[in-house]
């Protein structure tokens, strides 16, 4: 009866977002519709599909497991890190981009590099769609497999047939309807994942004991309950947590001036006087629920401690809530519905994320390389199916990535969040803010970024020290650096691109 419940608040999640991909491929009739929405997104939908899109199955996975074994330090830096990056993001990015991008015409990142610096060549398209694919289809690839590995887990089907079941309806919905399927979709599973924390927090807290009893088994745990020490659940001793380690924990922040499907929403809202309810929108609930992640992590640790779930080691650890969510379903019918949307929060967390990421990569091969790059021209229609068949490739691309069930879904997560960061972040900074960078500085830097992501995680880190720090941080102000330096050594910007910038700028 459990698993019956389970399975019915699945099915009809699944259903909702296949009908939303129908009814949204209607309104869909030409690529800037199937890649922008026409630039007619509303400021919730704007907020929340931004934020959806971005947390992933890290927000009710992640960030609880984090928090269950080590306590606050690492879960909040993080946190704080994505919080600010956030907020700054939608205060600073969001209204020039949105002005920028309409003055040229730009439907995509990379096709807004070089609009911006009327690049002829077209060479900063080319690196940045080559970049987009290189971090977004394994990027995409794992979401794929977090959620086979999801239904795998819970009704112990075959890995692989539940992966392709799962991407197959993302490829569905994606595909019918493009950007505004990709942004209502992830509205909506916005929602579902809000429901499922609170849901969870709620029945934990009572598992556990109650709220004292949950503080005072975090207060017993050494440096659990700290910002400048977390636990050690091995040797149950604090751990320092240093000055450097809060700065690199807390870099994850920056990450979000470079991502390429957050970005978009910027581009895509339907006036740039909706930015400010956007950005109150989306930060109030990224505070809420990263807060609430953590706090759940922490009632978990308390309810295992209380003998409700099993004590969780390792990456075990990320199962707080499907182990809650488990223990729900065994309370009669109505429970397991509960648990199954509990279930399927996690299931939209991955979803929101995955569905926008092969949007982008999509677009970097259909629109960036194929029209702008290569100058294949196709009228409407044409150009709209070559979008929909790409990305369906594209799909099954990151399916073969995806068919190794050990494959670590949060390290590659990690991965491409520090490379779109780096190799993007410094270039659209620079673009909307400073009008003595060129196209021959955003292309040294765009690069540096996306080199040094690589060289950082594989060679540097490894030697430990001052030097294992996170890589994003490095290469973005490496990055940066380049990007300026390069600017002021080669030839200034052009007067058509000093005045498209200054009436961004000034307007």
């Amino acid at each position: 009866m459990s698993e019956l419940g389970i399975m019915l608040a699945i099915v009809v999640y699944l259903g909702g977002m296949l009908y939303i991909g129908y009814r949204f491929s209607r309104n869909t009739g030409n690529v800037s519709d199937f890649y922008l929405g026409g630039r007619k997104l509303g400021p919730l939908a704007a907020a929340m599909s931004a934020e959806a899109s971005d947390m992933s199955s890290w927000l009710l996975m992640g960030l609880p497991g984090v928090a269950y074994l080590s306590g606050t330090a690492d879960a909040a830096w993080t946190a704080i890190g994505l919080a600010v990056g956030t907020y700054l993001n939608w205060l600073i990015v969001a209204r020039r981009l949105r002005r920028y991008t309409e003055k040229t015409g730009s439907i995509t990142v990379p096709q807004f590099f070089s609009d911006r610096y009327n690049d002829p060549k077209r060479l900063l398209t080319l690196v940045a769609a080559l970049l987009i694919i290189i971090f977004f289809v394994p990027y995409t690839a794992s979401g794929f497999a977090a959620c086979g590995k999801l239904f795998a887990s819970l009704f112990g089907v075959n890995y692989h047939a539940a992966m392709i079941v799962s991407a197959a309806v993302i490829i569905a919905y994606t595909a019918l309807g493009g950007f505004m399927a990709v942004s209502i979709t992830d509205l909506i599973q916005s929602v579902v994942m809000t429901i499922a924390l609170f849901v969870i927090l709620l029945f934990g807290v009572h598992c556990a004991g109650g709220l004292d009893a949950v503080a005072a088994n975090a207060s017993s745990l050494a440096g659990y309950f700290s910002l400048t020490s977390m636990h050690d659940p091995v040797s149950g001793t604090a751990l320092p947590y240093s000055l450097l380690t809060i700065l690199s924990t807390a870099a994850w922040g920056l990450g979000y001036f470079g991502m390429p499907h957050i970005l978009l929403r910027f581009m895509a809202i339907e006036h740039e006087d909706k930015l400010n309810i956007s950005r109150r929108i989306g930060t109030i609930w990224v505070v809420i629920s990263m807060g609430v992640s953590i706090f759940i992590g922490m009632v978990g640790l308390a309810a295992s401690r209380a003998g409700a779930i099993p004590v969780l080691a390792g990456t075990d650890s990320e199962t707080v809530i499907v182990r809650f969510a488990s223990l729900l379903s065994t309370h009669g019918f109505i429970p397991a519905l509960i648990a199954g949307v509990v279930l399927a929060g996690i299931l939209a967390s991955t979803m929101s994320t995955a569905d926008s990421q092969l949007l982008a990569a999509s677009s970097a091969v259909s629109r960036d390389l194929f029209t702008d790059v290569f100058h294949r021209e196709l009228d409407a229609k044409k150009t709209l199916t070559v979008s929909r068949i790409t990305l369906t490739l594209i799909a099954l691309v990151a399916i073969i990535f995806a068919w190794d069930s050990t494959s670590s879904v949060f390290r590659i997560v990690s991965f491409a969040w520090a490379g779109f960061g780096a190799s993007f972040g410094p270039v659209v900074l620079l673009a909307l803010f400073w009008k003595r960078s060129n196209r021959y500085g955003a292309l040294a830097g765009m690069i540096t970024g996306g080199v040094m992501i690589f060289v950082w995680k594989f060679l540097v880190r490894p030697m430990g020290g001052m030097l294992d720090i996170y890589e994003l941080l490095p290469a973005f102000l490496l990055a940066l650096a380049v990007n300026a330096v390069v600017s002021l050594l080669t030839p200034a910007p052009g007067k058509a691109i000093i005045d498209t910038f200054e009436k961004v700028a000034n307007n």
